[in-house]
């Protein structure tokens, strides 16, 4: 059976599930997709018509959560889940949840006219730009010594929110943070992720 992986390049979600598949070593069939015109086995598979979606047989998994840790219960070279759990499902939800709602914010101002982009910036160094500084400043990753699943489900998020405006994200005095993100933007796991795929359309 090879596992079969709709994606999109520059989704977030879809990275991480890329990364983890591509960490532990699972062979997979990326399907790069179109999001103006998703095609109908995707839809057929996942109705809810969002990436990443992994099929696996007669299994579906639909959330890219669910697709990492599938992964590394198949394969977890070098310990990505030997980590606090309460603690690492509090950095993925404040992630996923509040930090998400800001970077949607802060990355289409048109849609919320009613916002002060400098208020939501303000907003999203406080709840998880400042609190992840602070931790790495006193340890290389998120969860400590080694690098962890936590850092690579919240790099892709963090990524997208420092291309919005990279001149105002490098003027931020947030050094370790910005490192941190350097490091993983210039992985050879990244970069192999990132390859460019023809659109799947059937």
């Amino acid at each position: 059976m090879t596992a079969i992986l709709y994606s999109y390049r520059r989704c977030p979600y879809a990275m991480r599930a890329r990364l983890a598949l591509k960490y532990a070593g699972i062979d997979f069939q990326l399907r790069e997709i179109s999001l103006k015109d998703k095609p109908a086995s995707m839809l057929q598979a996942s109705p809810k018509g969002t990436v990443p979606v992994l099929l696996l047989g007669t299994q579906v998994l639909e959330q890219s959560l669910d697709i990492m840790h599938w992964a590394l219960s198949q394969s977890d070279p070098s310990g990505w889940l030997s980590v606090d759990q309460a603690l690492a499902q509090a950095w993925v939800e404040k992630n996923d949840g509040p930090f998400k709602k800001l970077l949607d914010q802060y990355k289409y101002p048109n849609r919320h006219p009613q916002l002060n982009t400098q208020n939501v910036l303000d907003s999203a160094v406080e709840l998880m730009l400042s609190p992840m500084e602070q931790v790495l400043s006193t340890q290389p990753y998120l969860m400590g010594e080694h690098l962890s699943w936590v850092d690579i489900a919240i790099f892709p998020f963090i990524r997208q929110f420092s291309m919005v405006n990279p001149d105002q994200f490098k003027s931020l005095s947030l050094p370790k943070l910005q490192h941190w993100l350097s490091e993983r933007i210039d992985s050879k796991l990244f970069q192999s992720v990132m390859e460019k795929y023809p659109t799947y359309t059937d």
